[in-house]
């Protein structure tokens, strides 16, 4: 099972909040808790509280819908910083002139979910099971590396592009 949280709005450009967030990608949420306490980056207190967030969705989730979830088993298993709405500002300048600049907005995202004993992840959202068979694009592929020509190219074309014949 997975548990998000997700701040929206906050005051940080998104390039030095995935800094921060790669730091806690993959990391038991004990282990990212402690790394995001000690990190001196204004964002990190935000994040934490992130986290925390997360976690405690977990807690809930555990005990009022009686899902099984051994909190001690989360991971951060997604950390994104994706970019908000900017602010555009006008910064004076000499002579009667004006600079323009930009204050970034980001969206964080955190998903948390539960490993299995053996330290492989464990999934239990709908959707996530993939149809077994071949992708159209994973056959053209297969042809192209065989040297089949792909669909509405003739043989030669194709020889001559592999070739480098012109």
């Amino acid at each position: 099972m997975e548990f998000r949280a997700e701040a929206r709005f906050m005051r940080v450009s998104p390039q030095k909040a995935r800094l921060v967030l790669d730091l806690i990608k993959g990391r038991r949420v004990e282990d990212a808790l402690n790394t995001l306490h000690f990190t001196k980056k204004r964002v990190a207190a935000t994040v934490e509280k992130l986290v925390r967030s997360a976690l405690e969705n977990a807690n809930y989730l555990s005990a009022e819908k009686s899902i099984e979830v051994d909190v001690d088993n989360l991971y951060v298993k997604r950390a994104v910083a994706n970019d908000g709405p900017r602010m555009k500002r006008i910064r004076p300048a000499p002579m009667g002139r004006a600079f323009r600049y930009v204050r970034r907005i980001s969206h964080i995202e955190i998903e948390l979910a539960e490993r299995g004993k053996n330290g492989t992840a464990v999934s239990n959202v709908a959707g996530s099971e993939r149809v077994s068979g071949s992708s159209p694009a994973a056959t053209k592929s297969k042809a192209r590396a065989k040297g089949k020509a792909p669909a509405g190219k003739s043989k030669a074309k194709v020889a001559k592009k592999f070739s480098g014949a012109r």
